[in-house]
């Protein structure tokens, strides 16, 4: 990774108006003295006349719904617009699992996790791999570390307090995510980090969905559903507004595709205007446009992990605006989907989030090496996957893994989490959770069956030809099979599978007893077809730490500022070229919450 200066030189744009430099006022414990060294941007009061608003935000997800909450707190007048109806609200966010990166949280304390800001981020700089001019005020990832190393301290900080302070808990076991499987200073998490979220992904939406309604109720901020924003307003190269297209009334429900039937159009004014618009994952075409040629050729079949309105519409027209797009091609997309039986939005996918045990197996029925191993390293098995020819791979495991380690992603698959039902979550200790048994039952990705010829020739039914050959598939189980014989192994999976039973939070919720694939007692046998799902885009526009865009020339683009996944959760791809994950929630938080202060600051009078 390409090191930056030891004490790097704030550049001019750094400069704050008072002499407090950008970089020491803009500290994840300093918004107060942000909003200070901001307060000299302020817009003239001769200017509000013409004004709709004090600011625009462009986006009613997570990071829209924050960005408006602090605002309002700060006495500004809003206008939050989003092309969707009002059971939208809330975003993409609504639909996740609600997991959190946390550091030394009480709830790692309890598992008897240690963990410190330190590890945290060598692990961070180890996934992330910034190498784009990082000590360079130009460089793509100039900004972008200096939002990680700023959330990080976030994540090891307030953030656990901040969001407990308005109401929000957590399931006291935390997981263990995106474990890497490399050297220390590599790839991964060294411990767990994966706090869920007690209520999953829409109970992180509600406290911030309350203020934004409390401050509607006061005046201060207007929903303006149904407004498709097709441009930008500038005025003597200043942000100063948006337009668009007024969408016909829609009933749909949440995640839905909506009507875009035009019924209008409007033109808003306001000195700023924060863009929160989410990223591209809903549109296959733009995202193997921006696919990177070291993810291998882009898949021609991917199913969807988000709805259709995650379309990346703003980014191209923040950029038309003199907005700077960075690492478009940095981009985090799932290796475990399934096909939803049920679908809510177009190609609806689903992803599993596995445990340490099931084997995997590329289209034609070859076992992957590590670290292509579940739960370890998404990226590198996306590579792998694209490599092998197929856009599809395999699970084969058993019915005692899926009942301990199956988990589904989205919090319409975790009633017992969602719902915060305790004696439905405490059935999970006897049963397979229902939604597991749906997906296996209904799901046209499962095959199940009681010997292993059964089961491959259900798979090679399921794929179309004989892809799969039976021999050389029961060769490679029987090989893993026989390393349970011992306390220790070769094998790199059944390594990791006793290292995951060392951690208590595994052992009590995760991890599956070690036992052999064939055997009889844990069946039925269970293969399962994996896809392709699209989520994250982890690049964006570039976002100083106040979450100003910047132009090509890294200069602040005069009252326009962007937040959440539009600006790669910060400074246009905090994650770098990979996730740690639980971070794209919490980025949403990080660069709402610094976005909307900043803006507030820069609107007082």
């Amino acid at each position: 990774m390409e090191k930056p200066p030891a004490t790097p030189v704030p550049s001019a744009q750094e400069q704050a108006p008072t002499g407090i430099t950008r970089r020491r006022a803009l500290t994840v414990t300093g918004s107060v003295l942000a909003g200070a060294a901001l307060a000299g941007q302020a817009f003239p009061a001769s200017a509000a006349a013409s004004q709709d608003a004090d600011a625009i935000v462009v986006g009613h997800g997570l990071a829209g719904l924050v960005a408006t909450a602090e605002l309002a707190a700060a006495g500004r007048r809003v206008l939050l617009l989003d092309q969707e109806p009002e059971a939208g609200l809330g975003g993409q966010a609504f639909w996740s699992f609600g997991g959190l990166f946390f550091v030394d949280s009480q709830e790692q304390r309890l598992m008897g996790v240690k963990d410190s800001r330190d590890l945290a981020w060598q692990d961070w700089l180890g996934t992330a791999g910034f190498d784009r001019g990082v000590g360079d005020p130009r460089g793509e990832d100039y900004w972008a570390y200096r939002w990680a190393e700023a959330y990080v301290d976030f994540a090891s900080g307030e953030k656990r307090s901040w969001l407990a302070g308005l109401g929000v808990q957590w399931f006291p076991i935390v997981g263990w995510a995106e474990r890497g499987g490399g050297l220390a200073d590599g790839h991964g998490n060294s411990v767990p980090r994966f706090h869920v979220t007690w209520g999953t992904g829409p109970a992180v939406v509600e406290p911030f969905e309350k203020k934004v309604r409390a401050a509607v109720a006061a005046g201060k901020v207007t929903f303006r559903f149904r407004h498709r924003v097709d441009g930008l307003v500038t005025t003597g190269g200043a942000v100063t507004g948006v337009r668009g297209a007024l969408l016909e009334p829609s009933g749909v429900a949440r995640g839905k595709p909506s009507s875009r039937t035009v019924v209008g159009d409007f033109e808003l004014r306001a000195p700023v205007v924060v863009v929160t618009s989410g990223g591209i994952g809903a549109d296959h075409d733009l995202v193997r446009k921006n696919w990177p040629a070291r993810l291998g050729a882009p898949p021609k079949s991917m199913i969807t992990g988000v709805p259709a309105h995650v379309d990346g519409r703003m980014l191209a027209i923040t950029e038309r605006a003199g907005g700077r797009i960075v690492n478009p091609d940095r981009m985090w997309h799932y290796t475990e989907g399934l096909r939803n039986y049920d679908p809510i939005w177009p190609g609806h996918g689903i992803r599993i989030l596995p445990g340490p045990s099931s084997l995997w197996f590329d289209a034609r029925g070859r076992r992957f090496d590590t670290p292509d191993i579940p739960g370890y390293d998404t990226l590198h098995t996306l590579r792998t996957i694209t490599g092998s020819g197929y856009d599809h791979s395999w699970f084969v495991t058993t019915q005692k893994i899926i009942a301990k380690e199956f988990a589904l992603s989205g919090s319409e698959q975790n009633p017992d989490l969602t719902d915060k039902n305790i004696w439905q979550l405490l059935s999970r200790i006897w049963q397979t959770p229902e939604p597991i048994e749906r997906f296996k039952n209904k799901g046209e990705d499962f095959v199940v069956a009681g010997t292993l010829p059964e089961l491959v020739a259900g798979m090679n039914r399921l794929a179309g030809g004989d892809l799969v050959d039976l021999g050389l598939l029961r060769r490679q189980i029987e090989a893993r099979d026989r390393e349970i014989a011992n306390p220790y192994t070769k094998d790199v999976q059944v390594m990791g599978i006793r290292n995951a039973l060392a951690y208590v939070g595994d052992s009590l919720s995760r991890t599956a007893p070690v036992h052999r694939i064939l055997d009889p007692a844990a069946g039925p046998l269970i293969a399962v077809r994996l896809n392709i799902l699209t989520r994250k885009t982890l690049g964006g526009l570039q976002t100083d730490l106040s979450g100003r865009v910047l132009d090509a020339s890294g200069n602040p683009v005069p009252g326009l500022y962007a937040a959440g996944e539009v600006a790669g959760f910060g400074g246009g791809g905090v994650h770098g070229y990979r996730s740690l994950e639980g971070t794209f929630l919490g980025g949403c938080l990080f660069s709402g919450r610094e976005a909307g202060r900043a803006a507030a600051a820069a609107t007082a009078t």
